[in-house]
């Protein structure tokens, strides 16, 4: 489990390395490494997600789940830098990226951390994430129980889901099963990206 991207300490060799993020409005050169997800390329998925995805109907805080090096929350503060941007991972590797990224890009808005360090009491207007899939169904569902809830009343989540490995009947769980309402944005580049609304109150 070690070498797996979703390990708080990845026991894989460092060997660093980067990779350019372009996408509307945002041109980044980001800082990667081995054990953290994609290190190579930035992911399919996350494209999707970052030309699909809008800013959320309300005004607030943001927050990428499962931030990987950074390319979400950094496009996200990019985009709104004057919005506090929280970027989580398990992933002690990809939160020192993410930290190094957004000081090289002089982002001063993106914080990094361990989920347990989110204040308890902040909600988000937007949560984005590409979701660690291969975790497995019972950690993934408990990862999204975890931050979903925290929406603000006018939030959304934006979630990319690769169609074959389960966008579906996540969508289907989240909608009917835990009562959130969700829509499906986009479908494109065998990837579907979720809207996801709060629960009606």
């Amino acid at each position: 489990m070690g070498d797996h991207y979703f390990s708080s300490t990845p026991s894989v060799a460092s060997r660093p390395g980067s990779v350019r993020l372009h996408t509307a409005g945002v041109d980044l050169e980001l800082a990667t490494d081995t054990g953290v997800f994609s290190q190579g390329r930035v992911d399919r998925g996350t494209r999707v997600l970052l030309d699909a995805a809008p800013m959320p109907p309300v005004r607030g805080p943001l927050l990428d789940v499962g931030c990987g090096y950074g390319p979400i929350a950094l496009t996200l503060a990019s985009r709104r830098r004057r919005l506090p941007v929280w970027a989580v991972d398990l992933n002690s590797r990809a939160l020192g990226l993410t930290r190094d990224n957004a000081a090289a890009a002089g982002l001063g808005n993106v914080t990094a951390c361990p989920p347990d360090e989110v204040p308890d009491d902040l909600a988000f207007a937007g949560i984005y994430s590409n979701p660690p899939i291969r975790s497995g169904k019972p950690a993934l569902h408990a990862l999204l129980l975890q931050w979903l809830p925290r929406l603000l009343p006018d939030g959304r989540a934006y979630l990319v889901v690769a169609k074959n490995l389960g966008s579906d009947s996540l969508h289907r769980w989240l909608e009917q099963e835990q009562g959130f309402p969700t829509t499906r944005l986009v479908s494109e580049k065998g990837y579907r990206v979720l809207e996801v609304a709060p629960r009606p109150a």
